[in-house]
């Protein structure tokens, strides 16, 4: 056993995102282009931060 503990992605896939938090791809896009979600992009690929994945749920968690 290395003793490494497992590492937590900081970004992730658009697919994967969505699945994070039980979504399709068009309403990602929606949340990205209302702000909502912050991503970085790489090269031509584009990655949703796993904190504003975090941030948005919580912040709808406050609304109800």
């Amino acid at each position: 056993m290395s003793g490494q503990l497992p590492v937590e992605p900081i970004c992730v896939r658009v697919n994967d995102a969505a699945r994070m938090i039980g979504v399709g791809r068009t309403k990602l896009y929606e949340l990205i282009a209302n702000g909502d979600l912050e991503t970085v992009k790489l090269g031509k690929a584009t990655r949703i931060t796993t904190a504003s994945l975090h941030n948005l749920v919580e912040r709808h968690r406050a609304m109800n």
